[in-house]
Order: C-alpha cells, then structure tokens, then sequence
C-alpha cells in the first residue's frame, strides 16, 4: 500500500466518483467527524459523485440518502441502493432480492441468530438490526466488549455452515441468504444512477475502506483507498487497498478527498496555462 500522497496528478484528476465505507472509515470511534462530512460536501461541490456503501441497515440508509450530499448508498453489504431524487422529492429503493424471499430469509436468520448467541458468549445481536431488511447483524466490538479473533471467525463460520454469506466488517459480522454483495450492488447503482459502466471505468473511481469486508471492492478497483486503520487487519483480509491514508477513520477519508480535490485543481490550473 502506498501513501495516499504518492497517486499520481494524473490518475487522481481523473476520479469522478467517490464509493466509501462508513464504520471506521468515515466514522472514529462511532461518530462522524464534522471534517468528513464537509469532506463530503466538497467533493461533491468538486463534481465528484460520493456514495456510502455500507453494511448498515436500510432504516439508517434511508435518512443517509435523504440528508447527505451524496448521489445515493448501497446498503446491508449490497442489499439494496436507495437515491433520492431531491427535485421531484421521491425516493427511488431498488432490492436485489424480493420481498417475499426477504421474509423467507428472516426466518432461516432467526435460527443462525439462536445457533450464534448460543455458541459465541459476548457477542449479541447488532442494536440497528429493528432497521434492517435483509440480514443479520452480530455485534462483536460496537456495543460489547471486544471479542477475540477466534469468536469473531466462529461467529462467520456458524453463518456460513447454515448456507448463508458472511462478512466481517469491522464492528459486525453480517450474514445473509442471496448471491448479491457491495461490488453487485453498486455495479447496479452505477449504471442505473451514475450512468456509468464501473467495469469499464472502474480507474475513474476511488473506494475508501477499512476491514476485511472491503476487500472485493479494493480488489476490483485499482485506485481503491484504505484510511489508516486498515493496518489492523493484516493478514486476515484478502486484498489490500492500492493506497492508504496516514490517518484513521473520518480523518483518513478528508486526506483522501482533500489529495483528490487538490488534484482535480492542479490539473484545471495546468490546462488553463497551457
């Protein structure tokens, strides 16, 4: 990983679309900076397009999308997109799966949930999980104590032995019954509301994470950003970002946005001398 610094004037002119994690990476220690989210603004105020994409729940995304200066967030690690459309005040909630097979899938969640509580002392249910649509939450850190690596991995095992996906994120360990995930999802957001081929493109776009649930995303895109926290996990995620920030959480996401905005300003300011 290299230092955020060290992208290139060229390739960080280029972005046009920031995706970013939330826990850990715009978040520290459970609260959003007031720099990270003026980070938000600016790069959205810079013409760069931002979207959360998250393992939080739809009740959370639903006000995210409303309230922040964002294009719209993936939820519930690719569970859905929401995007609202502020001129003509509708909400626009695209599912990857139907709603009978949500509640279908809750109930076979219900019986992992016993099978995990049961197993793993100290963990518990995630305190958002009243706003989710789509999986199940175990808290391992946010609102418990802390729990070993070892808990943590048998938390996602017990998911994964009764059929269902299982992420690691930083706080929570996420399953859930569908073949989707944050890259399917958000390959869905982009071309349906960015109008943009991600896998085409995916040089003009910078995701920024923190924690093993990430990985897909900084596998796929080449100029994907980790914040400093990132570091935690080594050797326990499956692909690294190709950059890091020398900061943690929210304050690693305003480096980020800050070496991007800076860039977008330096190149216009080359051109216009040219």
């Amino acid at each position: 990983m290299k230092p955020v610094a060290a992208m290139p004037l060229d390739v960080a002119a280029r972005i046009s679309v920031v995706l970013t994690d939330i826990d850990d990476t715009l978040t520290n220690e459970g609260r959003l900076p007031a720099a990270a989210y003026a980070a938000l603004e600016r790069l959205s105020e810079a013409g760069i397009a931002v979207a959360p994409i998250t393992g939080r729940p739809a009740g959370w995304c639903d006000m995210i999308a409303r309230m922040w200066p964002i294009a719209g967030v993936v939820g519930e690690n690719g569970a859905f997109y929401f995007s609202y459309d502020a001129q003509g005040r509708r909400m626009r909630r695209v599912f990857a799966i139907p709603a009978e097979q949500r509640a279908a899938d809750r109930a076979r969640l219900e019986q992992l949930r016993e099978r995990i509580l049961a197993a793993v002392p100290g963990a518990a249910v995630s305190a958002d999980q009243l706003y989710r649509e789509a999986d199940l939450a175990i808290d391992f850190c946010e609102d418990v104590p802390a729990l070993p690596p070892e808990d943590v991995d048998r938390i996602k095992r017990i998911f994964e032995e009764g059929g269902a996906v299982a992420k690691i994120s930083s706080i929570h360990v996420n399953g859930w019954f569908g073949s989707y995930d944050k890259l399917s999802m958000t390959r869905r957001f982009a071309a349906e509301i960015l109008n943009m081929d991600i896998d085409a493109e995916r040089e003009r776009v910078v995701f920024a994470g923190d924690s093993p649930n990430d990985a897909p995303m900084f596998a796929f895109f080449p100029n994907a950003c980790g914040v400093a926290n990132v570091r935690r996990f080594a050797g326990r995620i499956e692909a690294e970002p190709a950059y890091v920030a020398s900061s943690e959480g929210g304050f690693g996401f305003v480096e980020i946005a800050d070496r991007l905005i800076e860039a977008r300003s330096e190149a216009a300011r080359r051109g216009a001398a040219e």
